[in-house]
């Protein structure tokens, strides 16, 4: 049975490590993907609205691309509109900011020495472009693993990269905490049978993230001491 949506379960913890999600959820990068996909359906005369956006968040790229396409009827192939959007995402990504309390809490685990790592669906150079303005405290991270890593089989919601994170850091699935901001990344931090705490849009609904062991709205929420993870003062 899942916990309430705002209590952690009683079995939680210890917590040994924490991966993080980065797109929405480090990083306040979502608005420049729905302003991009915006832009490239407007030139063909389509309309990008919500109803399409919240099936596609945290999809790994190749499937994002087929889904649109699709979704919108576009009269350009995958690979076609990922070849459109990559100039237009690489000129915004840069001026990326950090989402409220993100900082502070991977400072926080770093300093307390809590193995942390991002798990993450961007490519390598996608992720150099968005964490232009961040690079200090991303270089705390005890591993950063891209879905184009060659040690990663397949994007989320496939558990592959949680799990790469996880045996890069030294610890057992079992004991890592995941935070997510959706649906399919839930599933991958499930799936690699890892706690998964969701920090959903305000848009999405709670509903979508009944596999979720836990539901909070923004990071700086988050109950450490629930989890065996030393508390923020």
């Amino acid at each position: 049975m899942n916990a309430p949506r705002n209590v952690a379960p009683f079995s939680a913890g210890p917590i040994k490590a924490v991966i993080f999600d980065m797109d929405g959820l480090l990083l306040d990068t979502e608005g420049i993907y729905t302003e991009v996909t915006q832009i490239i359906a407007e030139r063909y005369g389509r309309t990008y609205d919500w109803g399409i956006k919240q099936h596609i968040i945290g999809r790994g790229a190749q499937d994002l691309a087929d889904y649109v396409v699709k979704a919108l009827d576009l009269p350009i192939t995958p690979a076609e509109f990922l070849a459109i959007r990559e100039p237009l995402m690489s000129e915004r990504f840069p001026k990326a900011l950090g989402m409220p309390g993100a900082e502070a809490l991977v400072r926080h685990l770093k300093a307390h020495n809590i193995p942390i790592a991002v798990g993450t669906s961007s490519s390598r150079n996608s992720f150099g472009h968005k964490t232009t303005l961040h690079r200090e405290w991303f270089g705390l991270f005890g591993t950063i693993v891209t879905a184009d890593d060659p040690e990663v089989g397949a994007a989320k919601p496939a558990p592959d990269i949680f799990l790469t994170a996880a045996r890069r850091l030294g610890v057992a699935p079992q004991d890592c905490l995941v935070f997510e901001d959706s649906p399919f990344g839930v599933t991958a931090a499930k799936a690699a049978h890892m706690t998964a705490i969701a920090v959903p849009d305000e848009a999405m609904a709670d509903s979508k993230y009944e596999h979720a062991d836990q539901i909070i709205r923004n990071l700086a929420d988050f109950d450490l001491a629930a989890y065996g993870l030393p508390p923020m003062r």
